[in-house]
């Protein structure tokens, strides 16, 4: 699909991790690159950030192949889908993960 803002772009992002299961992987793969760079900082090892894309990347694909039946939105779109990534983490991480979604329902039910 072409997207013309990273707007536009959100809510189909969002319908690729349509079930709470993909959400949570993402979630998971998001926390560990963060946690490897925390790592490859405080202990000094580069390896920490060879890891961090295997395992955000590998965690959030597995949700897509095996859970969610979609192809990853990162194959066309990578930076937005990296941002959108950590958005949906910051939602999920603050509780207004559901909010948004109702939010992103209301105005597509409006459409």
């Amino acid at each position: 699909m072409d997207f013309r803002t990273y707007d536009d772009f959100w809510p189909f992002y969002l319908s690729q991790h349509s079930k709470p299961s993909t959400r949570i992987w993402h979630f998971i793969g998001t926390a560990c690159v963060l946690l490897c760079l925390v790592l490859s900082i405080v202990l000094k090892n580069g390896w920490f950030l060879l890891a961090a894309p295997v395992l955000g990347y590998g965690l959030a694909w597995f949700s897509h192949f095996f859970i969610e039946g979609n192809k990853p939105a990162t194959f066309g779109h990578p930076l937005w889908s990296l941002r959108a990534d950590f958005r949906m983490f910051w939602l999920m991480l603050t509780g207004k993960m559901e909010e948004e979604l109702n939010r992103i329902r209301g105005n597509s039910a409006a459409r």
